[in-house]
């Protein structure tokens, strides 16, 4: 049996298992027996406790990893990059690697703020990709950065066009356009209106959006109408 290395055996040290047990419920998708069971304030504190360490430029470079929460480590290490240029290439090199919900939404560096056209640019690549976790990533990028001020529809227009047979990217098009429906309405409105989205797709975006607290009680009524 192979030894584990020293960050493994750190994590095994914080190991919950009750937690482990419910991890496993929550991403079903990966082997259970990858799940350690630490919770993610813990994982985070390693990170930053790691950050910019000799041990986290092992622990990113040793792809792929054996355990969710070595994924999760590596994601939360990124996210104490602050140069932008290197928060992406370390990104980009992981991109591949990531298997699950969980990981792919909580990896959002804060350095990527600061080259948004930069990024934008990278997302139009990230969400053509024929990995379903890096267009999920590259679509929550979207999500993140480019909801508010930074909103185009040209953003809205890319997410409206991909087609997808996997559920985890589907209901993060449907994530993305409850967020919009509540963030920029009658600019995306439309989509909705005009069947932009697939049947399953539309109806998901459609409760989301209900079940926002940040959309009024017209537009909701509104919205139920166009269900499919």
């Amino acid at each position: 049996m192979k030894s584990q290395t020293p960050i493994q055996k750190k994590l095994f040290s914080l190991q919950d298992n009750t937690y482990k047990l419910f991890q496993q419920k929550l991403i079903p998708t990966i082997p259970a027996e990858t799940i350690i069971g630490v919770r993610t304030p813990a994982l985070r504190s390693l990170a930053k406790e790691l950050a910019g360490t000799s041990e986290a430029e092992q622990l990113l470079a040793a792809l792929p990893h054996a355990y969710f929460e070595e994924n999760q480590l590596h994601a939360f290490i990124i996210e104490t990059i602050k140069d932008f240029e290197a928060a992406l290439a370390a990104t980009e090199a992981f991109l591949p690697y990531i298997d699950n919900w969980a990981t792919c939404d909580q990896l959002t560096p804060k350095a990527f703020k600061k080259n948004l056209p930069a990024l934008y640019a990278k997302i139009k690549v990230w969400i053509a990709s024929d990995k379903p976790y890096t267009v999920r990533f590259g679509i929550g990028m979207l999500l993140n950065f480019f909801l508010d001020e930074h909103f185009t529809l040209d953003s809205a227009k890319r997410v409206a066009r991909v087609r997808s047979s996997e559920y985890y990217v589907n209901m993060m098009i449907a994530w993305y356009f409850a967020t919009a429906l509540a963030k920029q309405y009658d600019a995306v409105l439309p989509f909705i209106e005009q069947h932009k989205l697939d049947v399953w797709t539309h109806n998901k975006t459609i409760q989301k959006a209900c079940e926002s607290y940040r959309i009024s009680r017209e537009q909701k009524t509104y919205v139920r109408t166009l269900k499919r």
